[in-house]
């Protein structure tokens, strides 16, 4: 002990002699003593904030005069007292020690190099480092509550490594805040101000020059910012034109973010920019499609053709509720865009995006796909192309003026009055008006020969039941093929249903609610309920029983009737006791009932009725909406596929088509499929790839987040499955109960279905004997959207230029909700 003491003693004598900028290797900087910057900038020592008396390890500014620190390195561990001591060893570690010898904040380099050097440089930045200026180390990497030129903030995509600020906790505790200043990944990346885990400030995307939503930090003459997006980083950063300034970004003790300058004529800290700056800065205060403008009075208003969703409690100051469309969109309808000029682009974390498509060719991905909301080009620089998709609502909006941005909305085509093609629509308006007379003379001919028809069929629904279904719609595809279909009529629904009653409700999707019921005989049944108000609903009705009608297969539900009688329209299935598969593997008591064997079964299962749809039923089918939800399972937990409401059916050879209406479900779809509307058998492998990572891990693949990386959770799992640790993906509670060999082969199934390329997928046929078997397997490629930003697809279409795009799979996947 006394040898320690005489080393600190010895130390600090040199620490006060010394005017180095570097430590030596185990020579230890002890309280009394620091180490200055060459240039005189920055000092490094022990200090104690404000009255607290505890020390700490710190950078501050050694030439101003008020002592303003800027990075902390024990921030969550303090010194009781002056006993501490920085050493640096011949490993080139930077330890801190307390007056026991105890390390309580080291910097982990974990390189090691002769003659590592330790300095403090004019920057502010304290590193590690070799001879030849290579970092093992910098302090940089860490910050505390402030920004300073030349510091990166940001995210290592290769390494999942974040670097951002966070406040002091008062101002005698510099320990972790409230309040932080962090670059979101999801859909195109934006800095937000959070306070704990809800956004206070958005800064919004960078738009060429600076960040869209904050005008008042574009680059000034004094200072100037960089800005990096690529496939390895993504970093934010800005540097002095001046070196003789003082500055630096700080997030201060009430959430404020604030860029200020060092006065020499006051002594004082100049304030020259602070986020959030008004109300109309705080996050969502005039919620969804609501335009806040800090200059009027109240501050909130809709944006034009939008309306208060509710109008009493917006007239009373209260904007929670946000706003709505005045007319609501219909994917069977025309729609168009509405430019709005000059605003704060709204909330990008429901977003995608990508370089190198024109505004035109941006419009028409928005216009065929159903969920894009809106579209803009981010960039204001004029050198760079580009498109921005909204596929949620429109959040955080606010009126700049000149110095704002311009949207396209997605409305109503009745919303925007005439176009430019008004004439021509009147003129066909008129010849098809000309025909109309005709038309309908036909249409009353066969109403009364339906009628007919139908009027022998209505006294079948007084028993309950009927034969044979009349022609339900007008379709080809029902007047090709009668369906035998039995009819069921409202009363005999109504009555095993409890009248609907809420307590008999199992759920609600895009076409309508579904009810449990028990007819007269004691079957149960489950109903789909078509709703009067669906966008959707009516196709979806008729592709379902078309489709549904003509399977027979025991994994795939079973429709039992139908019921069509006035505006009413309803499905009747097979009641399927344990609910669908989602309501087991994403609750955490619930998903221990699926021990191994079970999950074998499911799997195996879903295959089988996959492969029947692909080859083996009257007709090739696509389901295009595989997902755990619309899996179901029945007393013996025999999995059933359901909802066939998005299914695509070809006839011979056919294996696929392109669609300009891409609908299917978040985390689910083949990037194929949510690019280009490409869709095949393979979109299914797909889905079908996801559906069984999904059952051996039990997370979402939708929104999946790890601490160690930005990918999703295909991506993760194929990490693992490279680096021979794919146990790690599966389940705790399923390894107590699986064949570790059989997980690990339906684990590496799943990963060749869900590969980037469609070619290199196997087929359902394969898919089922590699899971039954022990054929041999081929290693799997890349997974599509590999990296949580991810290339959508090696080919472009004609439309648009092959760029690179900033998305993930959450922001592109959910393109007709359900």
């Amino acid at each position: 002990m006394k040898g320690i003491n005489i080393l600190f003693f010895l130390s600090s004598i040199w620490a006060l002699s010394s005017s180095l900028d570097t430590i030596p290797v185990n020579q230890p900087l002890t309280d009394r003593g620091t180490i200055i910057s060459s240039g005189g900038k920055f000092k490094l020592g022990f200090f104690s904030p404000g009255t607290s008396g505890k020390r700490y390890l710190g950078i501050w500014f050694n030439k101003v005069t008020v002592q303003t620190v800027v990075w902390v390195a024990n921030r969550d561990s303090p010194l009781k007292d002056t006993s501490g001591a920085l050493n640096f060893t011949r490993q080139g570690i930077l330890t801190l020690l307390n007056g026991s010898g105890r390390v309580i904040w080291s910097s982990n380099s974990t390189r090691r190099v002769q003659n590592p050097v330790a300095q403090l440089l004019d920057s502010g930045n304290l590193v590690v480092r070799d001879a030849i200026e290579n970092y093992l180390w910098q302090s940089f990497d860490y910050p505390s509550d402030t920004f300073l030129p030349g510091m990166k903030l940001g995210v290592d995509l290769n390494t999942g490594f974040r670097r951002f600020l966070m406040s002091w906790k008062s101002t005698n505790d510099p320990s972790k805040g409230e309040f932080s200043w962090v670059i979101d990944l999801h859909g195109f990346p934006q800095p937000f101000v959070m306070n704990g885990s809800i956004e206070r400030y958005r800064s919004g995307p960078w738009n060429g020059r600076g960040f869209s939503n904050a005008p008042s930090l574009l680059p000034s003459p004094g200072y100037n910012y960089t800005y990096v997006s690529d496939q390895e980083k993504i970093s934010f950063m800005y540097q002095l034109t001046d070196s003789s300034i003082f500055a630096r970004v700080a997030m201060q003790l009430n959430g404020v973010l604030q860029l200020s300058m060092w006065n020499n004529q006051t002594q004082n800290w100049d304030g020259f920019v602070s986020v959030p700056a008004d109300n109309c800065d705080i996050y969502g205060q005039c919620q969804s499609y609501g335009l806040c403008n800090s200059g009027n009075s109240p501050i909130c208003r809709c944006l034009d053709k939008f309306e208060p969703k509710d109008p009493t409690e917006w007239a009373r100051g209260n904007w929670s509720k946000g706003c709505v469309r005045k007319t609501s969109l219909n994917c069977q309808k025309e729609v168009k865009f509405s430019k709005y000029l000059g605003i704060k682009l709204p909330d990008t974390r429901f977003s995608w995006y990508s370089r190198g498509v024109t505004l035109n060719a941006c419009e028409e991905l928005c216009l065929r796909n159903c969920s894009c909301m809106a579209y803009a080009n981010p960039d204001v620089t004029g050198t760079n192309e580009g498109c921005l998709l909204w596929f949620s609502e429109l959040m955080d909006i606010r009126q700049f003026g000149g110095s704002g941005q311009d949207i396209y909305i997605k409305l109503d085509s009745s919303e925007l009055g005439n176009s430019s093609r008004g004439k021509v629509k009147k003129l066909v308006i008129s010849l098809l008006l000309a025909a109309l007379g005709l038309l309908l003379a036909l249409c009353l001919i066969l109403y009364l020969r339906q009628k007919k028809k139908k009027d022998r069929n209505q006294q079948h629904f007084s028993k309950g039941r009927g034969t044979r279904s009349p022609e339900m719609f007008c379709t080809n595809e029902s007047k090709d093929e009668e369906l035998d279909l039995p009819l069921f009529d409202f009363e005999t629904i109504s009555h095993a249903t409890n009248n609907f009653s809420l307590s008999n409700k199992l759920g609600e999707g895009g076409f309508g609610p579904v009810y449990k019921g028990m007819l007269k005989d004691g079957q149960e049944i489950a109903v789909k309920r078509l709703s009067r108000y669906s966008a959707q609903g009516t196709e979806e009705f008729k592709n379902e029983v078309i489709f549904i009608a003509k399977l027979q297969h025991r994994n795939l539900v079973k429709l039992l009737g139908g019921c069509i009688q006035a505006e009413e329209k309803m499905l009747v299935y097979e009641y399927m006791p344990n609910n669908s598969l989602d309501w087991f593997l994403f609750d955490t008591n619930r998903r221990s009932l699926l021990d191994w064997p079970k999950c074998s079964h499911i799997i195996n299962g879903i295959a089988r009725g996959i492969l029947y749809l692909h080859q083996d039923s009257r007709l090739r089918i696509i389901h295009r909406d595989l997902k755990p939800s619309n899996v179901l399972l029945d007393t013996h937990m025999n999995p059933k596929i359901s909802d066939f409401g998005m299914a695509r059916s070809f006839r011979g050879n056919e294996t696929g088509a392109m669609t300009i209406r891409v609908v299917g479900t978040y985390g689910y779809m083949s990037p194929e499929y949510a690019a280009e509307g490409k869709f095949s058998v393979k979109s299914d492998v797909f889905s079908f790839g996801v559906l069984v990572l999904e059952i051996l891990s039990r997370k979402r693949n939708r929104g999946f987040l790890h601490p160690d990386h930005n990918h999703n959770l295909l991506g993760h799992v194929w990490i693992l499955f490279k680096e021979g640790r794919v146990m790690e993906v599966i389940d705790t509670q399923l390894r107590e109960s699986c064949d570790q060999s059989e997980v690990q082969r339906s684990v590496h199934v799943g990963l060749l279905c869900v590969q980037q390329c469609p070619e290199d997928r196997p087929s359902m046929a394969s898919v089922v004997l590699m899971l039954s078997s022990d054929v041999v397997l081929p290693l799997p490629k890349e997974p599509g959207f590999f990296s949580g930003r991810s290339r959508i697809t090696e080919a472009d279409s004609s439309s648009t230029k092959h760029g690179e795009t900033s998305v993930n799979e959450l922001s592109i996947s959910q393109l007709d909700a359900r």
